[in-house]
């Protein structure tokens, strides 16, 4: 990776210290203290981003990418000013008496993680005391080490909550290069500038690379996966294997889980495209190892639940099955409707019902129309346009795949379409129909979920397909009806209808759309057989 070049020391510079001034002008401590660890965090910051963006913008015969340096700079740009501007606000415009929004958070979790880094950090306490079972608000302890130790050496006279707010960032906006190359790669320029602005600008990323959570570390980790792979499969370079060795190893630390999932996907991508790559018995067996690491290590920090079981298999297994059933009964518990449609409807039902509630939160409809804090009503809705926005083209990946010329990427990009929809399945049933933990989780995955979508954006510009319109058409029905249905919860305004009316009205739309769709598809071909 090409590294600063001289000039870039003239901007670089004088931003870090300008921005390392006012940050510590509005943090508590010594202000020198605060300045100093601050301005060395930008600077590292904006060094190690201008570097990757020159870098991942190099190709053969082509200077560096300005396209790609505008994605770099908001993906940074606008997580780190919205972490502080959420900061700032939550404590005067949030909700009153809430106390991790007294505090600056937008996230329990966050929190925290927070508390307990700081007081970790503020202890004669070694470093690696973060991963026995004392700090449990982070599972695998990891991301609280890493926490703790930015506050021990750079922040050790007072707690500067946006020094991590700052990494969180970097972090969001640092697997931009290493997506953009992997997918121009393979897909080519107009995929990898599709699937770079959704990654960099989608709002619940943005939302998480602008707080101390593990989300943005796991995006910017799986980045370094996809390229170590891409580069090392199609160009045997085996030197990119250092990149999905360290994505792989930051996995571990930040949540095992997901180090598994991405090795599943992987082994399936090599299995689809095994024409084009030799599989040797050392990688098999690296993988295997880090499997059963990774394995072992979820085990153990989900034992810390009592989860007991025995082995590895058996407690995450326990873990899933109690997860499934308290997220069920929060889901009843939490709304009156959802309560009465329980009521109502058999036992086998509701699993069902929460996955698809779960897979359409945030709800769009209902942050247009409940109320809320005027800052939330901002963020909600953000979110939920974002992935309201994404989940037609997610859906519409199945087509996008079938119709790749290619085999081989047809059936990768196929593996892909069913990777992202067994996890964003299985997020809806963890996270429930919690709008919060929900998407959070969802959004682990979410640079496989970009790539799906830039594919999409790709393969509609060049073929126009009808069929993106009629699921717009069908999303824009189920946002209509459903903002009716709340419009008259709340204001007692529209056409007054039971929910299971509402449904079953969406449902009658939805089959019209497609039958009539399938009819249109049938007479055309039919007139140009003629």
């Amino acid at each position: 990776m090409k590294i600063f070049q001289q000039r870039d020391w003239l901007w670089s510079l004088p931003l870090s210290l300008l921005a390392g001034a006012a940050l510590s002008a509005i943090q508590p401590g010594n202000w020198l203290t605060g300045f100093l660890g601050f301005s060395f965090l930008i600077l590292l910051s904006l060094f190690l981003l201008s570097s990757a963006t020159r870098w991942g913008g190099q190709t053969e015969g082509l200077s560096y990418s300005k396209t790609l340096a505008w994605m770099a700079a908001l993906a940074f740009g606008l997580r780190f000013a919205g972490g502080v501007g959420t900061y700032l606000l939550l404590p005067v415009v949030g909700h009153a008496g809430d106390e991790e929004q007294s505090a600056g958070f937008a996230y329990t979790d966050a929190y925290r993680r927070d508390a307990q880094a700081w007081e970790l950090a503020s202890s004669d306490r070694p470093i690696l005391d973060a991963f026995n079972e004392k700090f449990a608000y982070d599972q695998y302890g990891g991301l609280l080490a890493f926490s703790a130790l930015i506050y021990r050496y750079l922040s050790p006279d007072a707690h500067r909550v946006l020094m991590l707010v700052l990494l969180s960032g970097l972090m969001g906006a640092l697997g931009v290069p290493f997506l953009w190359k992997a997918v121009r790669l393979l897909w080519g320029e107009r995929h990898a500038a599709a699937s770079g602005w959704i990654f960099a600008l989608f709002p619940e990323s943005l939302l998480l690379g602008g707080s101390a959570m593990r989300e943005p570390y796991l995006l910017a980790f799986s980045a370094f996966c996809l390229w170590g792979f891409v580069d090392w499969q199609f160009r045997r370079n085996n030197k990119s294997l250092g990149w999905l060795a360290f994505g792989i190893t930051g996995m571990l630390l930040v949540s095992p889980a997901i180090a598994l999932v991405t090795l599943v996907i992987l082994g399936g991508w090599l299995y689809f495209a095994r024409e084009h790559s030799r599989i040797s018995w050392w990688m098999v067996a690296a993988a295997a190892l880090v499997f059963v690491v990774g394995l072992f290590v979820l085990s153990s920090a989900l034992e810390r639940g009592n989860l007991g079981g025995g082995s590895p298999l058996a407690v995450l297994g326990n873990f899933v099955r109690e997860s499934l059933k308290w997220n069920v009964y929060k889901v009843e518990e939490e709304s009156g409707w959802v309560q009465k449609l329980f009521d109502q409807m058999p036992d086998w039902m509701q699993l069902p019902f929460v996955t698809i509630y779960g897979v359409l939160q945030p709800v769009l409809p209902a942050i247009l129309i409940a109320p809320t804090a005027a800052i939330w009503k901002v963020i909600g809705i953000l979110r939920a346009a974002g992935w309201y926005a994404l989940l037609p083209a997610l859906i519409l990946s199945f087509g996008a795949a079938a119709a790749a010329g290619q085999e081989t990427k047809r059936k990768l990009n196929l593996w892909l379409s069913l990777v992202v929809w067994a996890w964003i399945l299985f997020a809806a049933l963890r996270g429930g129909g919690d709008q919060w933990d929900n998407p959070r989780y969802r959004t682990i995955l979410f640079m496989w979920q970009a790539i799906l979508a830039g594919g999409v954006w790709v393969w509609w510009r060049e073929t126009r397909n009808v069929w993106v319109g009629r699921v717009l058409a069908m999303e824009a029905a189920f946002v209509l009806v459903f903002a009716n249905w709340y419009a008259g919860r709340y204001w007692h305004v529209g056409v007054t209808m039971e929910f299971e009316t509402m449904v079953a009205v969406i449902l009658g739309l939805w089959v019209f759309i497609l039958v009539w769709g399938v009819w249109r598809d049938r007479r055309m071909r039919a007139g140009h057989s003629v």
